[in-house]
């Protein structure tokens, strides 16, 4: 029996998140103001079934692992929540009798964004606080607080967002929810549009490569979302929202805990744009017409031995229509003389997760995911059609360790299956009734790996973290792929923290899929060669100093720099020859050097200041060009946010502030690099008793790229071009919402 579980155990993999130390007090607050505490108050772990005592002094210590809530109670007296999120290792209750308040009180506000302190990897953390600052109506929009994420459009047709993280595409981000790899293939396009901000509870930004447990495939960073629990307390949440270019949205979402093991939450979307406007008269909307529903379920079952069961299923529909302004999805694009494009996105997931404990402590575990994805996206641009269908699996054993206090062990195996079915044809029109296929170009392929992975952890106390790692995976198509990592964290004092890392990332490309814009020009598409993996190291560090000044403990400012090296390089090149997109691999160096500080401080109570520099050197080999700065990537960022809020959080106003450097343009454009622009973005929130009303504009200054379309007058010719973007391309956006939360 022995031998059969050590068999399983070595063959397993999964995500799993350090257990950590969180300790408090409870407290019950008088009418005066004082406190005293309450001996023998009893704390519920929520997602964790268990209930716990005080001590004589109040006092409590525990484990907790991922997200936790928990709930204080005693008898005569009302009860607290304490959401304890990731990094979070100390948190106070306060109690009032049940005759002295009508209704309950906010005694603490939860940061906005965070830098997690215990982390060996740099880890910013965007808080559900974080999400409410601006209207965040999906995750492209909740980076605009961080300098560290740059969030811009893919081209001016299809209305898609993408991210960059130390100067390089969204593509070489990892995107995990709940430690879940996703939004590959042919979901990246527009995955960032596809979570909506209110579905979330936090948003966890690491930089570098991070573990290898999580698969081969960040390389300059991983973004973890974590969405709202089966085991929340609120049975009912309605977002609705609206802006003045007639974007609606409603977002709903329901926790319900069945009994002790069941709970279960169900997460709704619907958004679309009624109307769609054309502000720089080029004859071209400014944004696509869409139309997206989504729906996600998840579950939760844990049982009285500690084993977790969590499964869930999320569907997806998303129509949009761009182009010319008469152009709609009834218009025959052959015959009409007008431009247009049309992208409908399905798609389905589903997923398990199964932890299982091997002793009381849940020292010892083994867990395994299994996760389905299928995504079909049908499409159009001008004469260039686009279709695919992707089939995946992932499946993640792991079998995971706690030795002692200070050594850990993880390691187990992964396999990855996708199928990609593409197909990308141009037609030419030949006569007013006579429409013939020009050429087409079929990167279909079954692409499989399976990996074996091992991690170790040594802890000295909270003085000294080292994380080191290695994975070795076999593709079919690549071969034999190997991945060393390492973290490592330092604390030369509680207030002066020192982090490094460095490792390896590769990744197979979706040279279209990653790529959408370029068909947002006149020109044909041709791949020169043979694409190879891309494949960089990475490497950097942190210095986070706490200061002591300021209102609280939240006063810091810290340094970062990271440097990604690539060994091989999958390059989109519109300047080699401007009849093409060409598609080449890396034949010499590219590489970014990025360099950041953030400054974070409360100066006086509930007023919370923010500010944010981030400064990016990027190069790369271009065919008869050389070494050069790396087109299309900005130089700098810098953010300022402030947020300040009235007692008890009546009223919450939160201001931002981007300054955004500039670009260096292809040559075949008017500039040489884009001008210096600014962004202001302002909200201002009052709160009800379950109820927050919300209203706010975005890019105040009404800056725009003007004549963003190259050549939009000649749709049809070889010099339009809609896939050079820089800046915004909508003017002032005003807009209101409402937030209505039913508590238990």
């Amino acid at each position: 029996m022995k031998k059969s579980i050590s068999v399983l155990i070595f063959c397993c993999a999964f995500i799993s998140v350090f257990a950590q130390s969180f300790e408090g007090s409870i407290y019950y607050k008088k009418q005066n103001g004082t406190t005293e505490p309450l001996p023998f108050a009893q704390i519920y772990y929520i997602e964790k079934a268990k209930l716990l005592e005080a001590d004589q002094n109040g006092k409590f210590t525990l484990k907790i692992t991922d997200k936790a809530t928990l709930v204080a109670t005693y008898v005569g007296y009302t009860r607290d929540t304490i959401i304890a999120m990731p990094g979070m290792t100390k948190g106070d209750f306060y109690l009032s009798g049940e005759n002295e308040v009508e209704e309950s009180v906010v005694t603490a506000r939860q940061q906005g964004n965070t830098l997690s302190k215990l982390n060996s990897i740099r880890t910013e953390v965007i808080t559900a606080a974080g999400l409410c600052k601006m209207a965040c109506c999906n995750l492209a929009e909740s980076f605009e607080n961080s300098a560290s994420v740059t969030v811009g459009y893919s081209d001016a047709i299809t209305g898609a967002k993408q991210i960059k993280l130390l100067g390089l595409s969204g593509t070489y981000t990892q995107m995990l929810d709940e430690n879940r790899p996703v939004m590959r293939g042919l979901a990246s396009p527009f995955g960032l549009s596809y979570i909506p901000g209110q579905w979330l509870e936090s948003i966890q930004i690491a930089k570098g490569p991070s573990s290898v447990i999580n698969g081969l495939e960040a390389i300059t960073g991983q973004i973890n979302m974590e969405h709202r629990k089966p085991t929340a307390e609120n049975p009912l949440f309605v977002n609705l929202f609206a802006s003045n270019d007639t974007k609606v949205e409603a977002n709903v979402a329901s926790s319900l805990q069945l009994n002790e093991k069941w709970s279960t939450v169900m997460l709704g979307h619907f958004s679309s744009e009624l109307k769609t406007f054309d502000h720089n008269n080029d004859s071209f909307r400014d944004e696509p017409k869409t139309m997206q529903f989504n729906f996600a379920n998840r579950w939760l079952y844990y049982a009285p031995s500690g084993m977790q069961v969590r499964f869930g299923i999320r569907a997806l529909s998303d129509d949009r229509v761009g182009g010319q302004m008469d152009f709609t999805k009834e218009t025959d694009r052959f015959t009409s003389g007008l431009w247009g494009s049309r992208l409908q996105n399905k798609g389905i997931n589903g997923y398990l997760k199964v932890g299982v404990p091997l002793n009381e402590s849940n020292s010892q575990n083994i867990a395994l995911v299994a996760d389905y994805n299928h995504h079909e996206l049908n499409s159009y641009f001008g004469y260039k059609d686009y279709d695919g269908r992707q089939n995946s699996v992932f499946l993640n054993l792991l079998y995971q360790n706690d030795m002692n206090e200070s050594h850990k062990i993880e390691f187990g195996l992964t396999g990855q299956y996708d199928n990609f079915n593409e197909l990308m044809k141009q037609y030419t029109v030949v006569a007013p009734s006579k429409v013939e296929e020009l050429y087409q170009i079929d990167p279909s392929r079954i692409e499989k790996s399976v990996g074996a992975f091992g991690e170790y952890t040594y802890r000295l106390d909270d003085k000294l973290t080292f994380v080191g790692g290695l994975r070795l995976d076999y593709n079919n198509l690549h071969g034999w792929l190997f991945a060393p990592r390492a973290n490592f964290k330092y604390s030369f004092t509680d207030k002066i923290i020192f982090r490094v890392s460095g490792g390896r990332g590769i990744r197979s490309a979706n040279v279209f899929a990653d790529n959408l814009g370029m068909f947002s020009t006149g020109r044909q598409i041709k791949i020169e060669e043979k694409l190879d993996v891309e494949d960089a190291w990475t490497y950097g560090g942190n210095i986070t100093f706490y200061l002591p000044f300021g209102n609280g403990e939240n006063t810091y400012l810290s340094f970062d720099y990271f440097r990604n090296d690539f060994n091989s390089q999958i390059i989109v090149d519109q300047e080699k020859n401007l009849d093409y997109v060409c598609l080449y691999n890396l034949d010499g160096q590219s590489f970014t050097n990025t360099y950041q500080a953030d400054f974070s401080v409360d100066p006086i109570e509930r007023f919370n200041i923010v500010a944010t520099f981030r400064y990016t050197d990027a190069k790369v080999t271009l065919d008869g060009q050389g070494l050069v700065e790396r087109p299309m990537t900005s130089r700098y960022k810098a953010v300022l946010n402030m947020q300040y809020a009235t007692n008890l959080s009546k009223w919450v106003f939160d201001f931002t502030a981007q300054l955004n450097g500039p670009m260096k343009l292809p040559y075949f454009m008017d500039m040489e690099y884009s001008p210096v622009y600014p962004m202001l973005y302002a909200q201002v929130t009052r709160k009800f008793r379950g109820l927050d009303v919300y209203v706010g504009g975005e890019n105040l200054t009404n800056y725009r790229q003007h004549d963003a379309i190259l050549s939009a007058d000649a749709p049809f010719s070889r010099d339009f071009n809609a896939s050079m973007i820089w800046g915004p391309l909508m003017g002032i956006k005003v807009y209101a919402g409402l937030r209505f939360t039913l508590w238990k």
